[in-house]
């Protein structure tokens, strides 16, 4: 009955110990991201569900050479095993975190020898003492002992098992951004690829144009023997196609750059790559369907990499809130200590145990636990805005490259009439010259428009091409 009063004074203490601390809390305010999207995309014509990004990047692109470079870099490319190695290090640190709120239990094991002084406490009442009747106690005092030891900290707040759903979380983040970078790996390949290509369609193009040039000087030579032309024909007919050889090496120069560029992307040394390059200009890009803007938010894995941060940082704050409250934790041992070990497993006699609880909380000074949590809600807004800001750029992204496709589309057809009208006038005017009845100035700008007209109709098919593989990106193809 005489504890009675001093559990309730204890009880009444500890509860206006909890509501101070929950007084003394600073109050924050914390953003909800906004992820809504418009309907359709402003290039659709109609809207429709079908998504190309649900699509295996294997039966996404038509070629005989390049799924084999996408699957290689997959396998060896350096960026992609680092991250495998990072969401390992994420995968650890759930496990820590879910160690951390489980008991820990340890052996231990010891041994000592103690001398204490005549005129103490501990000396005087060993002076006093006899172990046996007749039989002192040694001096020094050895003293020997083993047990287990364990503690607890009681997850009363639920701090340690929200730490460890931010870890899982961020664990999960960390997949998103793999396949993210899968994502965009795919599409610098497949883009490098069909540059490539397009830069050997280039080369041909300069060299038809270069012979097509030297039997201009051919024919300028033989016309100057009988005074039809001038010298100045010549040499000029001479400087196109020395401009024209020259700018072949620019171009090789392009392609070894950009083959060694691929080969960095798959992870080892240069080396050449084989290609199709034959029929480049008959390809003609995939029709992609583009679904509705709302398929993104689980398509793109940057955005659900995004929103599982914002999920860690909305726990994050429950974790750093649970700091101002109070922690509980029980430590208990039991084992066996004796001053002789003859004596060590004797039992009840050299028994020993152990059981205490403890409670700890912050009641001065508390700087560092209030920076923290301010820092966690600063960490839950900016992951908010991180959120929305990848989500309106996702947008963005297949809105471009679908204005890009019909843009590219229409100039494509134009510029293809405009090759043939310049194909044919070189035709024309080489017939006029050889007949006097044109100046070489005349076939010398008819060329190069063809020969420039020509490499335009190249590049365009190319941006078709990777206007293609961007979207399909864009929309969060390339990685399943």
């Amino acid at each position: 009955m005489t504890n009675k009063p001093t559990y309730i004074r204890l009880a009444v203490a500890g509860a206006l110990a909890l509501s101070m601390q929950a007084c003394s809390i600073p109050l924050l305010t914390t953003k909800k991201a906004d992820t809504k999207l418009p309907e359709q995309f402003n290039n659709q014509s109609a809207q429709s569900s079908e998504n190309t990004a649900n699509v295996n990047w294997k039966d996404f692109f038509d070629d005989a050479y390049l799924p084999a470079l996408i699957d290689t870099a997959i396998a060896n490319n350096k960026e992609v095993n680092i991250m495998a190695q990072r969401i390992s290090m994420a995968k650890n640190e759930i496990q820590a975190r879910r160690g951390e709120y489980l008991p820990f239990v340890s052996f231990g094991a010891g041994a000592e020898v103690e001398k204490v002084g005549r005129f103490t406490r501990n000396g005087a009442v060993e002076e006093s003492l006899e172990i046996k009747e007749g039989k002192a106690f040694p001096d020094p005092l050895p003293n020997y002992q083993f047990g287990l030891y364990s503690s607890w900290e009681l997850d009363v707040w639920k701090k340690l098992r929200n730490a460890t759903k931010v870890a899982g979380m961020e664990y999960m983040a960390s997949i998103e951004g793999k396949n993210f970078l899968v994502t965009n790996l795919v599409a610098e390949i497949a883009n490098a690829y069909y540059e490539l290509i397009a830069l050997d369609n280039q080369l041909d193009n300069l060299e038809q144009n270069i012979k097509i040039q030297q039997n201009a000087l051919e024919v300028t030579k033989e016309l100057k023997k009988y005074a039809r032309t001038t010298s100045l024909a010549v040499k000029r007919f001479e400087a196109e196609v020395k401009k024209n050889q020259s700018r072949q090496y620019v171009i090789k120069q392009q392609q070894v750059e950009l083959e060694n560029r691929i080969n960095f992307l798959l992870g080892r040394t240069p080396q050449p790559i084989q290609r199709a390059s034959a029929g480049f200009m008959d390809i003609k890009p995939k029709m992609v369907q583009a679904g509705v803007p709302a398929q993104l938010l689980e398509n793109r894995p940057d955005i659900r990499k995004a929103e599982l941060e914002l999920a860690a940082a909305d726990l994050n704050i429950q974790v750093a809130k649970a700091n101002f409250y109070p922690s509980f934790a029980i430590r208990a041992g039991v084992g066996f200590q004796a001053f002789n070990p003859r004596y060590l497993l004797n039992t009840p006699e050299s028994l020993m145990y152990t059981l205490a609880g403890d409670m700890m909380a912050p009641l001065v000074n508390r700087n560092a636990i209030t920076a923290v949590y301010k820092n966690a809600n600063a960490t839950q807004i900016q992951a908010a805005y991180d959120y929305e800001k990848t989500i309106i750029n996702a947008y963005g992204e297949v809105a471009n490259q679908l204005s890009n496709i019909d843009n590219l589309e229409k100039n494509y057809q134009l510029k293809t009439t405009q090759v043939q009208a310049l194909t044919e006038s070189v035709d024309v005017a080489n017939q006029l010259f050889k007949s006097a009845r044109a100046e070489y100035l005349e076939i010398l700008l008819t060329q190069r428009e063809a020969l420039e007209a020509k490499s335009e109709l190249i590049e365009t098919k190319q941006k078709q091409i990777s206007a293609m593989v961007n979207l399909y990106r864009a929309l969060g193809g390339g990685w399943k």
